[in-house]
């Protein structure tokens, strides 16, 4: 059975928003090595057009960033939505109910996929869907902006942490 992760990065006043602050070097560098072991990632509409970034080659980028590419445009995705018709290479648009869908992705699936977005999670959160949130603590307070949590905090138990670079500390919660 695949365990749903829903992990980002986050300020210290609890905000995500990949534009005001984003990895380090190591930090990046972690996120290759995830994105290539994980099983796959569900997306909402939103977090999916941002990442999909990542089809396309672009000059400027630096080994990191191709070794990420690949290892994005490797892994299955599921899209759930109800605007699209449509998805990108190595991904399906998750139709029907999405409690059923996401059930059976994880009784099918092994590993660990991802949730992408705030807003997807607080739903599949609501559903008792999640296993695993992971907050990338990074030492910025934005003052505003999109919460990590979408919706009210569920109980949760700190289940470990590691620091993986100079200023971020990688805090892993399970429902409590």
């Amino acid at each position: 059975m695949a365990k749903l992760v829903f992990g980002m990065n986050q300020s210290l006043d609890g905000y995500v928003d990949h534009m005001a602050f984003g990895p380090s070097p190591t930090l990046f560098r972690h996120f290759v090595e995830s994105t290539r072991r994980q099983a796959g990632s569900v997306y909402g509409r939103q977090m999916y057009e941002i990442m999909r970034y990542w089809d396309d080659d672009h000059h400027e980028w630096n080994a990191d960033e191709r070794d990420f590419a690949t290892a994005w445009r490797n892994q299955p995705k599921w899209v759930v939505s109800r605007s699209l018709k449509s998805v990108g290479p190595n991904a399906r648009l998750v139709e029907g109910d999405l409690e059923t869908a996401i059930r059976k992705l994880k009784a099918e699936g092994d590993g660990e996929i991802e949730v992408a977005g705030p807003d997807l999670a607080q739903s599949l959160t609501d559903l008792g869907l999640i296993d695993e949130y992971i907050i990338y603590l990074h030492p910025v307070v934005l003052g505003h902006g999109k919460p990590y949590f979408a919706g009210p905090r569920p109980p949760l138990r700190l289940a470990a942490n590691d620091r993986i670079d100079e200023n971020v500390i990688r805090l892993v919660y399970v429902p409590a």
